[in-house]
């Protein structure tokens, strides 16, 4: 085991799958000279070349759509779109486009392309830059959505996707490109579909999205400092989603909270809370509470964006009381 950042472990997974197949090529904005506007790619063009690590124009609908075309003929294009507020000017290209294809040719053309894009508050970049929209790509068929929460997670579903044959939308919170963990020295691939539990606990479950599984992580301290044992879910995929993990937590602790930094209007939280009430509804004891980024537009003032986003304390406080009134 070696310790890593998220963003070198993103790296490393990238020189891996071009090592591996010379089909797998790079696009995007500054992903190359510059390195990626958080250095993903730090050093990928000076050893792949232009080649196979293209910087393109500030054209996103333009540049995905290439990457589309290439995946139809073959190739394995990774698409780093600079934040996922960018990816709205290329829609139309990842839903009618990428999402649909298979469908629309009869399942005799493929679209191996993996779509990576930044989200999340935290940095102080303002509304157009900050944004959580994992709901909004979930919500698509034809589409599989990846939001990895660990250096080692973000290592394994990289190169998981690159493999797919299907579309993947690839989302990193921007906050945890400098988080530590520890990851497998040797080659390992993490499957899609299967959630993590990354702490086992008797008393309430909580399921978080992208960086809500720290947030929920950091609640989980504090509520045992309570004597309130939470476990913690990490989905790691939200198409598809492991909804026999969350239903099978809940079974034992009888109480769940999600925790999500997107709007609370039809969020995956809500999501989450709809399946268990339908699939597991005789498991509950008290009624399932979610904590969202609050319903605004993301502030730039940073006092304004820490308040906007789910913060542990809340997520606590929230579950204490669950808990409480329970007992």
């Amino acid at each position: 085991m070696s310790e890593m950042r998220t963003r070198d472990a993103l790296n490393r997974a990238l020189r891996e799958e071009m090592d591996r197949d010379k089909d797998v090529i790079l696009l995007g904005e500054d992903i190359g000279a510059f390195n990626g506007a958080f250095k993903v790619t730090n050093g990928l063009l000076q050893d792949y070349g232009s080649d196979r690590v293209m910087d393109t124009p500030i054209s996103e609908n333009s540049f995905t759509g290439i990457g589309v075309g290439a995946a139809m003929a073959g190739m394995k294009p990774v698409v780093e779109l600079m934040t996922i507020n960018f990816a709205l000017l290329a829609l139309d290209q990842i839903i009618n486009s990428a999402a649909h294809i298979r469908y629309m040719f009869g399942g005799n053309a493929n679209v191996p392309l993996v779509v990576r894009m930044p989200q999340g508050g935290g940095h102080q970049l303002g509304p157009t830059h900050s944004h959580c929209w994992e709901a909004m790509y979930a919500h698509v068929p034809g589409l599989l959505v990846a939001v990895p929460a660990s250096p080692a997670d973000a290592y394994g579903m990289l190169k998981t996707a690159i493999r797919e044959p299907n579309p993947v939308i690839f989302i990193e919170h921007e906050s945890l490109y400098g988080d530590k963990g520890e990851v497998a020295d040797q080659e390992f691939l993490v499957p899609f579909g299967q959630a993590r539990i990354v702490r086992e606990g008797t008393d309430i479950t909580l399921w978080g999205s992208s960086k809500g599984v720290q947030v929920a992580e950091q609640a989980a301290d504090l509520l045992a400092e309570q004597g309130i044992s939470a476990e913690v879910i990490d989905p790691r995929t939200l198409r598809p989603l492991d909804i026999d993990t969350v239903i099978n937590s809940v079974a034992k602790t009888h109480l769940l909270l999600t925790v999500e930094e997107g709007w609370p209007r039809f969020g995956v939280g809500a999501e989450i809370v709809a399946q268990v009430v339908n699939h597991g509804f005789d498991h509950l004891d008290g009624p399932p509470l979610r904590v969202t980024g609050a319903d605004v537009p993301m502030p730039y003032a940073k006092n304004l964006e820490q308040v906007a986003m789910p913060s542990a304390e809340l997520v606590a406080n929230k579950a204490a009381q669950l808990v409480k009134r329970q007992r």
